[in-house]
C-alpha cells in the first residue's frame, strides 16, 4: 500500500514583496501544484493523499479562493483526497471547513476529517486514519495523546495526521503551541505519523516525518526545503515505511548573501550564478541579493543595466537588499564636461564625500545617481 504524503498549501497566500504579476503567478502555481501531486499519486499507485493542515492560508478566504482548491481535487476522481485543518484554517465555527460543508463544496473523493477519531482508510489493506483536529490556531495540549488509545481492529495499519510543532525537536525549552510528542508513533502503534507546519521536508525519526510545503515559499541560503511531497510505501503495519521524495515544486527561491562586487567581471559573474539556477527557465527564479562593494562609474551603469533592469525582467522576482557604492575620483568629473552647472554640482558632491561626516552617505548618492542620469542622458542623445 502507498499514500502521498503533503501539507501546508497554503492557497490564497501573498507575498508582500513581489509585484502583481508574480503575486498573481505564486498564488496560481499553489493551485496548480495540486495536479503535479494528482499526477504522482497515479503514478505511483498511491491511492491516497494526506494532506495534513494548513491548506488554506486564512480562515475567511474568499468563496471563489475556498473552491478553487477542491475543483483541482474533483479532477482526480480515482485518488481519496484527506484533508485535516492546520493552524492557518483551524476548524472553528464558522471557518473555511464548515463553510464547505454549507456550500456543498466538497467532492466525493475529498475527505474532511474534523474529529480527532479513528477512520477506516483502506478496507483492502485493513488500513485505518487517526488525524488530530485542530478546534483553535494555537493549543498548548498535545491531540495526537488520543491515537495512544484509539481502537482499530487487529493487525491495523494505523497511520496518524498531525499539524504542530514536535517536542524536542530544535525548540528545547520554549513553551509550544499546537506540541506533538516526539515518540507518539512508538507510543501510538503508528506505522506512520504524517505531520505538517514545517515547510520542508524532515525525518524527525523512521515514522515521523514533516512532509514539507509542495511550492516553496520563502527565501533561503542552505537549501530552505519545501517544493517536495513524500511517497510513502508500507509492507505492513510493523515494517517500517519506506519513503521517497519527489519535487512538485516550479519555482526556485534563492538568497545570495554578502555580494561585494568591485569590477565588471563581479557584475557578469552575479548575473551568471543567479541564471545558472534555472537557465532554461529564469522566469522560475525568485532571488533575494544582498549586495555591496564599490564600483567605478561605468562599472557602477553596468551594474543598473544588467542586474537591476536586465536580470530583474528576466526573473519571476529579484530582491536587492543595499547597492554597491560609487567609488569615484576628481578625473571622473571630466566625464562631465570641462564646465558647467552639472560638473559644478558633481565637484560639489564630491567635495561632500571625501570630508565625511553625516550627510556624506547621502552626498554619495546623489552623485551616484547624477553620474547615471547623466549617462544615460549621453547615451539617449544621437
Amino acid at each position: 500500500m502507498k499514500i502521498v504524503h503533503t501539507s501546508d498549501w497554503q492557497i490564497g497566500r501573498t507575498f508582500s514583496f513581489v509585484d502583481d504579476d508574480a503575486l498573481g503567478a505564486l498564488q496560481a502555481e499553489r493551485l496548480n501544484v495540486i495536479e503535479r501531486i494528482g499526477m504522482l499519486a497515479r503514478a505511483q499507485g498511491a491511492a491516497h493523499v494526506l494532506v495534513a493542515g494548513d491548506v488554506y492560508e486564512h480562515e475567511t478566504p474568499s468563496g471563489h479562493t475556498l473552491r478553487q482548491p477542491m475543483e483541482r481535487m474533483r479532477q482526480f476522481a480515482d485518488i481519496s483526497w484527506h484533508l485535516i485543518p492546520g493552524n492557518h484554517d483551524a476548524h472553528t465555527p464558522q471557518g473555511v471547513w464548515t463553510r464547505l460543508q454549507r456550500d456543498n463544496a466538497v467532492p466525493a473523493n475529498v475527505k474532511l476529517h474534523l474529529a480527532s477519531a479513528p477512520v477506516e482508510l483502506d478496507g483492502t489493506h485493513n488500513a485505518w486514519l487517526l488525524p488530530a483536529v485542530l478546534q483553535r490556531r494555537h493549543t498548548l495540549s498535545d491531540l495526537t495523546a488520543y491515537m495512544d488509545d484509539a481502537p482499530t481492529p487487529e493487525g491495523a495499519l494505523r497511520i496518524g495526521v498531525a499539524h504542530g510543532s514536535v517536542v524536542g525537536f530544535g525548540n528545547e525549552g520554549e513553551a509550544q503551541n499546537n506540541p506533538i510528542a516526539i515518540d507518539r508513533a512508538a507510543r501510538a502503534g503508528l506505522a506512520y505519523l504524517a505531520l505538517g507546519d514545517w515547510h520542508g521536508f524532515n525525518r524527525i525519526n523512521d515514522r515521523t516525518v514533516y512532509a514539507g510545503t509542495p511550492e516553496v515559499d520563502r527565501f533561503g541560503t542552505g537549501g530552505n526545503g519545501g517544493g517536495e511531497c513524500v511517497v510513502v510505501a508500507f509492507d505492513g503495519p510493523t515494517a517500517p515505511p519506506r519513503l521517497s521524495t519527489h519535487r512538485t515544486g516550479r519555482f526556485t527561491w534563492c538568497k545570495f548573501e554578502n555580494v561585494v562586487l568591485t569590477s565588471s567581471a563581479d557584475i557578469h559573474a552575479l548575473e551568471s550564478r543567479v541564471r545558472a539556477i534555472a537557465p532554461e527557465q529564469p522566469h522560475t527564479i525568485l532571488a533575494w541579493l544582498e549586495v555591496g562593494g564599490m564600483l567605478g562609474v561605468e562599472d557602477l551603469a553596468l551594474y543598473e543595466s544588467l542586474i537591476d533592469h536586465r536580470l530583474r525582467s528576466a526573473l519571476a522576482c529579484l530582491r536587492l537588499s543595499g547597492a554597491p557604492s560609487l567609488a569615484a575620483g576628481a578625473d571622473d568629473l571630466d566625464m562631465l564636461g570641462t564646465s558647467g552647472p552639472v560638473r559644478a554640482a558633481a565637484a560639489a558632491l564630491l567635495e561632500q564625500v571625501n570630508a565625511g561626516g553625516a550627510e556624506a552617505s547621502v552626498a554619495q548618492e546623489a552623485l551616484q545617481r547624477l553620474f547615471l542620469l547623466w549617462g544615460d542622458v549621453r547615451r539617449a542623445t544621437p
